[in-house]
């Protein structure tokens, strides 16, 4: 593939069009290949070797083979894989956060959003620092720790600078015994120098949707605006890694465009990461095109079932091993339940996608970016993953400690994070249930710690974490590992 630079700078030689149109023919000559398929999926399983875990995860072709298989017993072998990858890197632990709408103004046209400038018929807001301390009272009070914060993309109504005292505002608030330990930043591709100074506010993830990586498309989508420029957009990730932003996490809007050109795309972005900074992405979303203000669906030809849905992010899995997957409240509940055992290690809970939703006891509808699918609330889906046999995470503790970019990727990479993430997701989850959780969730949850706390192997962090958890009963908080 002497064409495909995964190390070039430019947006269209390293998502290289002609690369992934190959990319797919070859999935379709080669996908009932068995004896092809067998040895990509023997390439991808996981083993332990010495204490360490070896897993070398597949190319951007491999996984494209996977995906074109239509063959039955095939399909469940990769989801029986992705659910085995998924438990080896990520146990049983389903990390919780939850988005923060801080404005709508936005002057890009995209067609999927009911934010683009010319609806003219949705209010929009803008959420002063008092509005967003009342968010994120209420956001403590369910009992999140982890936001994503959005905004629409305004050099006049938001600025930089107003993303950065935003920031400054969340992690200044302390009610009760709440706080907002992680802000994860989603808002528009920017440059180096405002990179570094969401760097230096001490932000957590920087996560930007490519939307779709077909250039055309692409620019179909966005006809208008800062956003129709699509180098600027697709190069955005290595400008923040340039800039020292650790974390990055990708994502594309599945029904916008072909899923297999997107699903090719969005590896090879994974792997022009890894080439050029040695850190692939920190997390990689998956959401669908929903029905909104002013969006209908069926406008897009592209639409996936819930099948090809859940397929695709067990191939992802598989192909990605050490990144964290993350699905949405744009998804049902049934679906999220099947999407968590092929691989999703992160989720949202209580979510309001408006602007200034949680502060009110009603959910608005007038601002939303997109209808929410699954509204139950943050206890009714901790108490929902405990059913499953999930432990719900609120852990923030590597970010907070420095274990980010390549220093929590070597320990992912060979499983050792679990000796952290473990004991760090229970004592979280206690600090939720002495909190915030209802009696049957507390009741579930502490049978769930004391269960899970005897599993630690290490016996040294087993008897630190289990003295931990005793402290937060007498009101200590924020340990971690």
């Amino acid at each position: 593939m002497p064409h495909y630079d995964p190390k070039s700078p430019k947006a269209d030689e390293f998502i290289e069009h002609k690369e992934i149109l190959e990319t797919l023919e070859y999935a379709d000559e080669h996908k009932s290949d068995i004896g092809l398929i067998d040895s990509i999926l023997k390439k991808a399983r996981p083993r332990w070797e010495g204490g360490v875990l070896h897993c070398s995860g597949l190319d951007h072709r491999e996984a494209s083979v996977l995906l074109a298989c239509d063959i039955p017993e095939v399909t469940e072998k990769i989801r029986a894989l992705a659910e085995e990858i998924k438990l080896a890197f990520y146990g049983n632990r389903i990390v919780l956060f939850a988005p923060l709408y801080l404005s709508n103004y936005c002057v890009n046209g995209c067609l999927y959003c009911p934010y683009h400038l010319k609806n003219k018929h949705i209010p929009r807001k803008k959420l002063t620092q008092d509005e967003i301390r009342a968010e994120v009272i209420a956001l403590q009070d369910m009992g999140h720790k982890r936001l994503a914060i959005e905004a629409g993309e305004d050099p006049v109504n938001n600025p930089i600078e107003y993303i950065l005292e935003s920031i400054d505002t969340i992690y200044s608030i302390h009610h009760k015994n709440g706080a907002i330990r992680r802000v994860n930043v989603n808002i528009a591709a920017t440059t180096e120098d405002e990179y570094r100074m969401l760097k230096d506010a001490g932000i957590g993830t920087y996560i930007l949707f490519q939307e779709t990586y077909h250039r055309e498309g692409y620019e179909k989508l966005h006809p208008t605006g800062p956003k129709s420029d699509y180098a600027w957009h697709t190069e955005a990730m290595d400008r923040a890694m340039s800039a020292g932003i650790d974390d990055v996490g990708l994502g594309v809007l599945f029904g916008l465009d072909k899923y297999r050109y997107e699903f090719a795309g969005l590896l090879m972005h994974a792997e022009h990461l890894e080439a050029v900074f040695g850190v692939g992405p920190h997390t990689i979303s998956f959401p669908r095109v929903k029905p909104a203000d002013d969006i209908d669906p069926d406008e897009f030809d592209n639409g996936i079932s819930d099948e090809i849905f859940e397929k695709i992010i067990a191939c992802a899995r598989i192909a990605v091993p050490y990144t964290g997957m993350i699905i949405s409240t744009r998804e049902s509940e049934n679906v999220r339940k099947e999407a968590l055992r092929m691989g999703i290690s992160q989720i949202s809970g209580g979510s309001r996608t408006s602007v200034g939703g949680y502060a009110q006891e009603e959910r608005p509808h007038d601002t939303e970016q997109f209808d929410v699918s699954d509204q139950r609330s943050l206890d009714e889906v901790v108490k929902w993953l405990m059913e499953g046999g999930y432990i719900p995470s609120f852990c923030t503790a590597c970010y907070r400690v420095g274990r980010t970019g390549d220093r929590f990727m070597s320990l992912c990479k060979t499983g050792q994070i679990q000796n952290c993430c473990h004991p760090n997701a229970l004592m979280t989850l206690k600090e939720y249930l002495e909190d915030y959780a209802s009696p049957e969730t507390r009741q579930l949850g502490l049978e769930m710690i004391k269960r899970e706390l005897f599993s630690i192997p290490d016996e040294k962090v087993r008897a630190t974490a289990g003295r931990y958890i005793l402290d937060i009963e007498k009101g200590g908080r924020d340990f971690r590992f």
